[in-house]
């Protein structure tokens, strides 16, 4: 039984990869074709960022559809396919109410906004750095889905319960819901704020999918993590195209995509104090992000030589590349960690 959910985990992750390849090169002439190219800021709102990123003006944009919509598409086909017939259509189909509705959900309407949101920065529309909706804007999308996230869980799922490593579950009535809100809000936040170089949202995600596929096959969810083997091998054919120098970017469609669909899979493995862990590059982004704020607004100066904290090291000297694949080893090495953490609370 365990060796026939892995094959299957494996097998969508293969098929989520190749049809995501498959489709990737016709999205693209899409993008060229009608010119959905990403605005850079100027150097007047952003110095640092337009010094290194000025030559990428034109890059098409909204490569993220490549990610939600291959499992989108997927959990579709094989859905019509599994309820149609039985036999090995009904074993990779991996729709289910109580383990994949929300994630896909999630996923869906989050690409749709972000696309959207793409959609006026490809138009110069909106407040935005480069147009698009401001980061206020951002927050309030965000807030919307949290809301009705949280909703969903207390009130229709029952959740009120809060794992703590190495204690046990904890009661935690109504705050449950604040408590959802801001892990959706905080991932969203942390995912469009760590998708600024070429790769490296792409690289921090995969990891932090790979633990919470490996935490929610443990757990038994096996659709979950059927779930999450197609995201993981969708993530793996974007940066096969993504890696430096990119061909397109993620954008707001890619990022807000799988930033909610990751806090929406930690809430449903209960996993929630264990999300620094598995996707510890988005916290430091985001938490460089408000430093900076705090430290211009109260002494006056700034602590970074440009924000997110990527583009700080880019300043110091590091090239793009690097930033890249050093904040993967550090997203790899973490993810693991968190990844025995969860093991030993569950096991010992």
């Amino acid at each position: 039984m365990i060796l026939l959910q892995v094959s299957r985990v494996l097998l969508l992750t293969m098929i989520g990869f190749l049809m995501a390849l498959a489709v990737t090169p016709i999205w693209y002439r899409f993008l060229q074709k009608y010119r959905l190219s990403k605005q850079i800021r100027t150097a007047k709102v952003a110095p640092v960022y337009n010094q290194f990123h000025e030559k990428k003006t034109g890059t098409p944009t909204a490569g993220g559809v490549i990610i939600w919509g291959t499992v989108v598409g997927i959990a579709a086909v094989f859905g019509i396919l599994g309820f149609a017939f039985n036999g090995f259509w009904k074993y990779l189909n991996f729709l289910s109410r109580a383990e994949t509705y929300l994630p896909l959900a999630a996923i869906l309407i989050a690409g749709i906004l972000g696309f959207l949101d793409d959609w006026l920065g490809i138009l110069k529309i909106g407040g935005g750095n480069g147009g698009g909706l401001k980061v206020r804007y951002k927050l309030l999308v965000y807030l919307l889905i949290a809301i009705i996230g949280a909703w969903w869980f207390y009130f229709k799922l029952d959740w009120t319960v809060l794992n703590i490593p190495f204690y046990g579950s904890v009661e935690v009535g109504f705050w449950y819901i604040p408590i959802f809100m801001f892990i959706i809000i905080a991932s969203a936040f942390s995912a469009n704020e760590t998708d600024g170089l070429d790769g490296l949202l792409g690289g921090v995600a995969l990891f932090a999918f790979v633990a919470l596929t490996t935490v929610a096959f443990v757990l038994g969810r096996y659709d979950l993590a059927a779930f999450g083997g197609v995201v993981i091998g969708a993530l793996l054919a974007f940066l096969w195209f993504n890696i430096y120098p990119a061909k397109f970017f993620m954008g707001d469609t890619g990022s807000m995509a799988l930033g909610i669909t990751l806090g929406v899979i930690v809430m449903l493995t209960n996993t929630t104090l264990l999300l620094p862990f598995f996707a510890i590059i988005l916290v430091l982004e985001s938490l460089s992000v408000l430093i900076q704020l705090l430290s211009k607004k109260l002494a006056g100066k700034k602590v970074f030589l440009s924000t997110p904290i990527h583009h700080h090291f880019e300043a110091l000297g590091w090239h793009e590349s690097q930033v890249t694949m050093r904040f993967w080893i550090i997203s790899a090495v973490s993810a693991a960690f968190g990844l025995v953490v969860f093991f030993l609370t569950r096991f010992l």
